[in-house]
């Protein structure tokens, strides 16, 4: 059975509140205020080096597509595709609840929402269209113009056709998607502030249950039109959509990251620790890739949970000072470049399969070709990090100071 943690409140330093006492920063009051262990002085190095293992999940899956794949046949009737087959889900699932979970936990008291979405979308949308346009030179110079509109604009995900889901740079979508939870975030935490601590376990289980019977949902009340994959009789690529990509339906993954920070941050959460929390994870994977298993619940629901208990275990870990396997500074540093890695990793594996083509036979050679286009994925991803993404957050995620004369003039 899990023993109960410690909760985060009392394993940080006191601060001196405004009335000149010390007291546990953020100790939790009667009213179930949160206890402030998610700020700047209790980081999540952790919770960064887990982003890249989750990215590489989707990287290993888009191998496995006909874009990428790079031996002769159909590269949808190999073991290596039935085996990764829900790698690509289980790593936006796990991204999912784990921007819930992080931007919880480092919410600021009295942050204006201006300035929460200020920092949130320097920080992806300018990855994101320099993404855009490598996969429009490189690799989707074709598009309809009216696709390549609706994605420039981070649009796509609201559309519910397949083809422009997925057209231009495939892992964009999810970024259509975020930009919709960012929208959310201030209203969504502050509702989850205001719900009693003791009730948080009663609305971590029904937004379970909710994106659990979301596949359910598309399947029974939406017409069935083409075939989304042939193995699976009656998912639709509208069913798709609805289930997997449409933003309210994901809202609900964000959400529960969001519960389950707070559950952590008031000591409501029974830690079952990172070893088995990753045991679990493994196996439920394993359940996901059982024969029968319905594709839609695989992709949505069934390593959910498990997801939910890795990241909080690994935040615990962090706010405890234990260590982790995740918080090496080889790991910290691929978590910081896994974003660009998430939205370049596909336009490499594509251009590699248009340059070499599919004539590989040999599986050590194919294995290795992989790995380089790994290392190749990680080599541009760090430069977009260091010459992007890091220069324009430092510059731009705050507002500028006003100089005295400006001051006076307002």
């Amino acid at each position: 059975m899990a023993m109960q943690q410690t909760p985060p409140s009392e394993l940080i330093r006191p601060s001196v509140t405004t009335s000149g006492s010390t007291e546990p920063a953020g100790t939790a009051t009667d009213t179930g205020e949160a206890p402030r262990v998610g700020n700047r002085a209790v980081r999540l190095p952790s919770l960064t080096g887990m982003r890249f293992p989750a990215a590489l999940l989707v990287f290993l899956f888009h191998v496995s597509l006909p874009a990428g794949w790079l031996m002769p046949g159909d590269a949808n009737s190999t073991l290596y595709a039935r085996l990764v087959e829900q790698t690509g889900g289980v790593g936006v699932t796990f991204f999912f609840v784990l921007s819930g979970f992080v931007l919880a936990w480092s919410a600021r008291e009295g942050d204006p929402s201006t300035s929460f979405w200020r920092r949130r979308y320097i920080k992806i949308v300018p990855n994101y269209l320099v993404a855009w346009a490598l996969a429009m030179l490189l690799t989707a110079a074709g598009t309809a113009a009216w696709r390549s509109g609706v994605t420039f604009f981070m649009l796509q995900s609201w559309v519910p056709d397949y083809d422009t889901n997925f057209s231009v740079n495939a892992p964009g979508w999810s970024l259509s998607t975020e930009v919709f939870f960012y929208l959310c975030f201030p209203l969504l935490f502050a509702g989850v502030r205001r719900i009693a601590p003791r009730r948080l376990k009663f609305w971590i289980v029904g937004v379970i249950a909710g994106v659990a019977v979301t596949p359910w949902l598309a399947t029974t009340f939406i017409p069935a039109g083409d075939v989304y994959m042939s193995n699976e009789p009656g998912v639709s690529g509208l069913h798709l959509w609805f289930a997997y990509v449409f933003p309210p339906a994901r809202l609900l993954d964000f959400l529960l990251g969001i519960l389950v920070a707070r559950a952590v941050m008031l000591g409501r959460w029974r830690d079952i620790g990172l070893v088995p929390a990753g045991l679990l994870f493994v196996a439920s994977y394993v359940i996901a890739e059982l024969p029968g298993m319905p594709y839609l619940f695989a992709q949505r629901a069934v390593c959910l949970v498990p997801c939910a208990l890795l990241i909080a275990a690994g935040a615990l870990a962090d706010a405890s000072g234990r260590p982790t396997p995740f918080r090496s500074r080889a790991m910290v540093w691929l978590g910081e470049v896994s974003f660009a890695f998430y939205l370049l990793h596909f336009i490499v594996v594509s251009e590699a399969r248009n340059l070499l083509g599919a004539r590989f036979d040999s599986v050590p050679a194919v294995l290795a070709l992989v790995v380089a286009e790994c290392a190749l994925a990680v080599l541009v991803s760090w430069a977009m990090y260091a010459w992007i993404e890091k220069p324009l957050v430092r510059r731009w995620s705050r507002a500028r100071a006003k100089t005295p004369e400006a001051a006076t003039v307002a």
